[in-house]
Formats: structure tokens, sequence, C-alpha cells
């Protein structure tokens, strides 16, 4: 709907009988946050936007300069499938955040992704990103007994969630927002739903959408869906493998059909500045203390920062190139969790990705052999690090990182890093399960 008018919007409102509008935007932490006008406020909204307080919205303002603007982007408006009732239909659109003097808020994590696509396209570039989204369903909130014993692929009986996944599906294609898969994970009660590949902002926006519809269809099944990185001890954690590639107009810069891979030097360096940044950048892909839960050796989920084609324990894959199918040629980014800011999370991987390419970084050669088994000595002299090991190691190095303060700009940065040290402090004082169990008895 990108050419939409603000006309046919108030038309569309008119013919589906839409009485309600939920204006979204998302805090610097990533959770989706809202308030909603009547139909009557529309015209309103869409000429001078909404004004809200924005005090006690994480990041954005203090007490004393609270006061913001959503401006609604007419290209998301859409209609919410479960939320009609009683006659009329609730829409929603998502909001650019104003100052009062109609500057951009520097603090809106839309505004700091929509500032480095810019970046992008002055290169001549549109970034699209495909991410594969991965979360559990539990009967309650309260505790993670699994609903299955089901694994990779499984279907019915096994996956007996599988009703309420083409709920979601059909849910998400009926906002507009195209599926390419669905299926249980490897692990139990794991599920995930593939979004086909679209420009970044477009997609963090619908990043965004999943994660509540995911939600809402289970609440109206009985059952909780989350999004934590690692819930269950034993098995494998929830990823955001990201799958990215460069496009002018119609032609992927990613593929050269002389290479060895079938990459372009675009692409290499592209992946060069990816490898060099990792570790600044895991704080923004994996920021929650859970996070580093599921990056450990043996759960599929990178650990070492290398990149290959088949080697699923790399940093970065690079899928194998089917003839015919140069559009498709792309890089898989393995470290982030559906739990990440998505606006932030892309912000960051394309500007590595970028820096590569202006510094024309070198590509190392693959890693072809499983590196979980190799030795710490054979990892060192194949020159592989690795990725912060804790919440804390990654924000000590995301603190002194150039390239991420000048993503995300003064105000979010600052925030960030304090909000993560606070997070830090709290969790580092807990007394866990773990200690009771092993320690009482003996100490």
């Amino acid at each position: 709907m990108s050419r939409i008018t603000k006309v046919e919007i108030l038309k569309l409102v008119k013919k589906y009988n839409v009485r309600f509008i939920r204006l979204w935007f998302t805090d610097v932490l990533g959770f989706l946050k809202g308030f909603t006008i009547t139909r009557d406020e529309l015209p309103r909204a869409l000429e001078d936007g909404m004004g809200f307080d924005g005090s006690s919205i994480e990041g954005f303002a203090r007490i004393e300069e609270s006061d913001m603007i959503a401006r609604p982007d007419i290209s998301t408006f859409a209609i919410l499938p479960w939320e009609a009732k009683d006659g009329y239909n609730i829409a929603r659109m998502f909001c650019d955040i104003y100052e009062p003097n109609g500057q951009p808020f520097e603090g809106d994590p839309r505004y700091v992704l929509k500032k480095n696509l810019l970046r992008a396209k002055k290169m001549g570039f549109v970034y699209n990103v495909g991410p594969e989204l991965e979360y559990f369903y539990f009967s309650n909130p309260k505790d993670t007994i699994v609903l299955d014993r089901g694994g990779y692929f499984d279907l019915a009986p096994l996956d007996f969630a599988q009703k309420v996944r083409h709920q979601t599906v059909a849910a998400l294609e009926s906002l507009g927002i195209t599926v390419e898969y669905s299926h249980h994970e490897v692990a139990s009660s794991q599920h995930e739903i593939d979004l086909r590949y679209n420009d970044a902002l477009t997609m963090a926006d619908n990043v965004m959408t999943y994660r509540l519809v995911v939600k809402e269809i289970a609440q109206q099944n009985g059952l909780h869906a989350t999004f934590m990185p690692k819930p269950i001890l034993g098995i494998n954690g929830s990823g955001m493998h990201t799958h990215m590639s460069l496009f002018k107009g119609s032609k992927n810069v990613f593929f050269d059909p002389k290479d060895k891979f079938h990459l372009s030097k675009i692409a290499k360096h592209f992946i060069a500045g990816l490898l060099r940044y990792a570790a600044e950048i895991t704080s923004i892909t994996s920021q929650w203390v859970n996070s580093y839960k599921r990056l450990v050796p043996g759960y599929e989920a990178p650990v070492y920062i290398c990149w290959a084609q088949m080697n699923r324990s790399a940093l970065i894959r690079v899928p194998m190139y089917k003839p015919g199918r140069e559009q498709s040629t792309r890089i898989e980014y393995r470290a982030p969790d559906p739990a990440c800011n998505p606006y932030l999370a892309f912000a960051v991987m394309l500007a590595a990705g970028l820096e590569g390419i202006e510094r024309q970084l070198p590509l190392t050669e693959p890693a072809n052999d499983n590196i979980y088994n190799m030795s710490e000595e054979e990892r060192a002299r194949a020159k592989i690090k690795s990725l912060p090991e804790d919440l804390l190691e990654a924000i000590k190095i995301t603190e002194n990182s150039d390239l991420v303060k000048n993503v995300l700009g003064e105000r979010v940065f600052n925030f960030f890093i304090r909000n993560k040290k606070m997070e830090w402090d709290e969790y580092k004082q807990q007394v866990t399960r773990y200690e009771i169990e092993k320690y009482l008895p003996i100490l």
C-alpha cells in the first residue's frame, strides 16, 4: 500500500467500517507501544499528527521535555483481523515520532533505521532482509512445560500447535505480510514462521506486527507464545537468522556468476564488515541477559566469528547458489534473536556491512570444519574469535564502538548502554535455583 493517499485511507475507513485506529510505535528496547484514536480524529492525525506524553516511554524523553508527536505512516495502514467485533473493525498504522518543533525525534528506533537506510540509498543500494523468527508455545507464562515432543518439521499428532500456527499465518497474510514457510522447529514446543524478504523498514514493521500476532492468536487459543531466546535448559533456543542482500534497481549486487561462491566483491566486503564489527553489534542483536544462554556451543547457535557455505556452526552462512536464482543470492547472519529491537538490529547489521564496502575490507577464507569440534589452539591458528560470552562483555565492547554510536545516535546509544548495565546489575544480584540446589546442601 506504499502509494496510498490520505484520501484513500479515509475511504477505506468508511468502506470497512473502521471505528478505531491504533497508532503504533516502538520504544528503544523494542517493545510495541501505541494509543487509539477514533475515526473522527483520523483526518487531524493524518494532517498534523497526534500529540502524546513521551516521558514514560523507555528511552524517549525526560519529564521536562515530554511532548511528542506521532505522525502515522499511511503506507502501513492495515485492518487487524483479530480485533473485528460488534460489526466494526479496528485498524493500525505505524508512526514516526517527532518533536514539537517538527524535527524527527532522534530517540525513535524507526528514525534510527531510516537514517541508516538513507546512507545505503546514497551509495545506490536497497537493503533487503528476510528474518526467520523462532518462538515457543507454552500453556501459560508462569512455567515452561512443553506442549509436545516434536522435532524439526514434525507434523500432527506430534505438532499440537499446527492449527494455531496456521491461524497465525492467515492473520499475517490478511495484514499484507507474505509468509514463505511455517513449521515445527528442532526443540519441543518450538515453532518458526518465515517472512518473505522485503526492504528493511517494511520488514522491521512486519517483525513488530509478527510478534504481536503470534502472541494474540496464541492467547485466543489458551496458549502463551514467547520469543525469549532460551527458555529451557538443554534444548535449542530461539534465533532470528536474518538473510540479507543489497539491490540496485532490480539487480542483486551480491551475485557474481564468475566467482567460486557466486559472491560479488560488494558481497564479500559486506561479509567482511559484518565479521569485523560482529562483537561490537552483538549487544544490539542479542540484547538481553538471557540471549547469551542461547549463544553457547551445541545448540545450532553461533559462537565463533567466521563464515561458511554449508557450515551452520559459523556466524555467517552463505546459502548455496541455485542456477537461475541469482536474485536469491544472500547471506545469513545467525546471531540475532527474536527478542531484539528489529529497527536497531537491522541498522547495525547494515552499517557494519556498508563499512566493509566503503573500507574494502578483505574477506577471510571460509571455515569448512565444524568449529565446535576445533580446539582452542586450532581456532587461534585459524584466527577465529568468539562472540561475547555474556551481556556484560557485550555491552563493554559496544560502549567503545564508534560504529554503533554513530549508527544509533548519541541519545539512543547512551540510553541503551545505561539500561543494559542496569539489567546486568539486577541479574548479578539474583540467587538462582542452580545456586540453591548446588550450594545449599554442602556449604
